[in-house]
């Protein structure tokens, strides 16, 4: 059995209160582990050692703190079988996606470890020759961060990575439903030379710890992943002391199929962003938007992509796609498909848990496609955040861009044309902070990743990521003239 203690000050440390919470796993109920849960008494000593180690980590030289980050991704990578091994049975998802997920986080190690070392600052021009101004960057201050347990492993690093690199400390609640590879990774941070107290690892609820870490005076800024409601409470809390935040939160991405898409092209790409890690990801697909012209076409083809779904437990051989971390997810994702079938929408696929089989101990839930769905169901509401993908016809473009941009949500959408002028165009007027056009995946290492609207507030990746966590300071002085022969 796995177990998940505190981190604080270098060393593990059971929580204040003594609770334990229980990790089974999703494929088949067997328990996996148990971690400690920290409480706002714990946050308050991650805090205090943050607080004793925030002046020399912020002027540890960038090369050094390169080199840390450095080794900390050879580790990870070193022992990414066994990473990816705890993070399948802890949430379910097929090896091959949790190798990926650890892949790419260690991408973003090695990404903010060089952009640390290019903090530089600028000579600003004047209005009088006899004064120069200088601007500089330097850390926030300890950061605060909040991972939730769909992509834990790569979210971490998200967060980790820049905020390691910008010189500051970071305080992290991970998921406490899935807490076990996030805390080898915290391994491979240590080993690979972080000083004491630069680093905290507190798994605990959002109620708890989450809490603590919004409301804390010595907390400079919270850095979380997390649902819009989850979002406001952690400004609200924030605002107290004027932290600074970044909030990556819900979407509820459209699907636009243009008349002229390459309708295989798109129904390939639909099912994998619908039923990718079960649908559990905030850039997953929940409505797709299709001209009538191409309607029944996709319908057609999107539904034989899903039929040739097979289910499976994570770490058996040949699995791509799992269960659904937990059943809160079974119970939202079976509400909306009641809902929109009442309302009038057909079912074409799935609709229902997998109850008989090898496979009815876990929460597998089966794909599910609704055609005809109406506007104000809940699928084309709300964020589903399972394994739904509800269609409607459309009968204009102005009429998919209206739907797309009707809703509170601005995180991510996706156009399918072979027309790259009239999808640009289109890509411009959608009010989202990415749109992928002819790609199923908008985040890129390179560039910056959050949403407009009620989706967020700031950017993660990117040289984005990194300013979020620099203050600016400008330093005017008056120098004298000299003349020289």
């Amino acid at each position: 059995m796995l177990e998940c203690a505190l981190f604080i000050d270098g060393k593990r440390r059971p929580a204040a209160s003594g609770d334990w919470y229980r990790v089974h796993d999703p494929a088949d109920g067997t328990l996996v582990g148990r971690t400690a849960m920290a409480t706002a008494a714990d946050v308050d000593l991650a805090v205090s050692s943050a607080e004793r180690a925030a002046s020399s980590w912020a002027n540890t030289h960038p090369d050094e703190r390169a080199r840390i980050l450095h080794r900390a991704a050879d580790l990870i990578e070193e022992r990414l079988e066994d990473i990816a091994t705890v993070l399948t049975r802890e949430q379910g998802k097929p090896m091959a996606d949790s190798k990926k997920e650890i892949a790419f986080g260690i991408q973003v190690l090695r990404y903010y470890a060089e952009e640390g070392r290019r903090i530089g600052g600028s000579l600003r021009p004047s209005a009088r020759s006899d004064v120069k101004n200088v601007v500089s960057y330097h850390p926030v201050g300890i950061v605060g961060a909040i991972v939730p347990w769909n992509y834990p492993v790569d979210l971490y690093c998200w967060k980790v990575g820049p905020v390691l690199a910008a010189g500051c400390p970071i305080i992290v609640k991970p998921p406490h439903e899935t807490p076990f590879a996030i805390d080898m990774v915290v391994d491979c941070l240590v080993e690979a030379g972080l000083p004491n107290g630069v680093l905290a690892n507190l798994p605990g609820t959002g109620a708890e710890a989450g809490h603590a870490l919004s409301e804390h005076p010595g907390i400079a800024c919270i850095s979380a992943t997390a649902s819009i409601a989850a979002g406001r409470d952690i400004m609200r809390r924030a605002a107290v002391n004027l932290k600074r935040i970044s909030l990556e939160l819900g979407g509820h991405a459209p699907f636009i199929v243009m008349p002229d898409a390459d309708i295989e092209a798109a129904a390939k790409a639909a099912m994998r962003r619908s039923f990718s890690n079960m649908g559990q990801i905030c850039i997953t697909v929940n409505r797709i938007l299709t001209h009538e012209r191409v309607h029944d076409s996709f319908v057609e083809a999107l539904a034989a992509e899903t039929r040739a779904i097979e289910l499976g437990r994570g770490l058996d051989p040949g699995v791509a796609y799992g269960p659904v971390t937990n059943e809160a997810v079974i119970s939202r994702v079976q509400s909306h498909i009641d809902d929109a079938v009442q309302k009038g929408a057909t079912l074409i696929l799935g609709g229902n848990r997998v109850t008989k089989g090898h496979l009815s101990k876990g929460h597998f839930f089966n794909p599910t496609l609704l055609d005809d769905t109406p506007l104000d169901s809940l699928p084309m509401r709300e964020e589903t955040y399972g394994p739904l993908a509800a269609l409607h016809p459309c009968g204009s473009i102005d009429e998919m861009l209206s739907i797309s941009n009707s809703l509170r949500f601005g995180l991510v959408a996706y156009v399918y044309s072979e027309d790259l002028e009239a999808a640009w165009a289109l890509a411009d007027q959608l009010e989202f902070g990415a749109v992928g056009i002819n790609v199923s995946d908008t985040s890129e290492l390179q560039a910056p990743f959050g949403g407009w609207k009620l989706s967020g507030v700031g950017r993660e990746l990117g040289i984005e990521g990194l300013k979020t966590f620099l203050e600016t300071k400008h330093i005017k002085m008056r120098v004298e003239r000299y003349g020289f022969r």
